[in-house]
Order: C-alpha cells, then structure tokens, then sequence
C-alpha cells in the first residue's frame, strides 16, 4: 500500500505531497525533511530504495524533480513502484507536454488530480493514460467554454 507521494526538486522543496495515511503536519514535516535529505546525498549509481520507519521509499530522478513514493515495508515490490513512478511521469508529461517544476507549481491541483485518478486509498488502481487523462481533457474542455477555474 501506497503511504504518500511526493515530489520534490533539487534544492530539497516540496512541490506536491500527496498523502494516503493520516499523518499529523508535524510528522509529515519531519518525515518529508528526513526522507529528502537521504534521497538527495545520494550518488546516481546507487540504488533508488531506502528503507526509514518502516517504510520502503522508492524514487527516482526525472530532470529536476524527484518523485519519490513511500510504501509498506514488506508487502511491496520496488520494480512495480518504480514503474508506477515512470508511468506517472509519462501521464504528467502527456498532459503538460514536457512537464517540469514550473506546470507542477502552478497547476497544483491539476497534478493531484493525475496523482488522485492513479491512486485511491494507498492502492494503484489505473495505469492507462488515457483513462486518466480524459476526465482532465473534459474539464478543460468545459473550463474554455465557460472560462472557469480549470482552464490552461
């Protein structure tokens, strides 16, 4: 099961966090600090899997964002998390055509709406881009007819 995901950029700052667990804001502080710095002082030719309190963390670097996916410590494969991330990368790309720090920062609730299709309740529940992209299209679609809030 899915505990959270997060996306973070090489200085170290959150860009989303997407919890699956209740964490109080305290603990999720700390835990995002502690799980950064570990993801950041490492070198590009070791290994994409930490283990902290019981979590597996898997992440994985794409130009200047790290996606970084928490789960439970035993039940987990590593391979298929690191496919979920690939795949959510694929998906952010589709829609935001190329994405980077920037469509993440100011399309916030897009990205969790993406994150959200693909995960419900800590599990994986859709892998297919265009399922998960259609219901984004029509608001889009929507929001340039009516000029509301989801408009591009």
């Amino acid at each position: 099961m899915i505990k959270f995901v997060l996306m973070v950029n090489k200085q170290g700052q959150t860009r989303l966090a997407s919890y699956f667990q209740w964490y109080p804001i305290q603990e999720r502080v700390a835990l995002e600090a502690e799980i950064i710095r570990r993801c950041l002082s490492r070198t590009e030719f070791q290994c994409s899997f930490i283990e902290y309190r019981g979590f597996k963390v898997v992440y994985r670097r794409y130009a200047s964002l790290f996606f970084v996916v928490a789960v439970d410590g035993e039940e987990e494969n590593e391979l298929a998390i690191l496919e979920f991330i690939h795949s959510l990368v694929e998906t952010m790309d589709k829609y935001f055509e190329s994405v980077c720090e920037l469509d993440i920062m100011f399309h916030i609730e897009k990205a969790h709406y993406i994150v959200d299709e693909m995960v419900v309740n800590g599990s994986i529940v859709e892998n297919n881009k265009v399922n998960i992209l259609k219901p984004l299209a029509l608001m889009d679609k929507l929001a340039s007819a009516e000029g509301g809030i989801f408009s591009r």
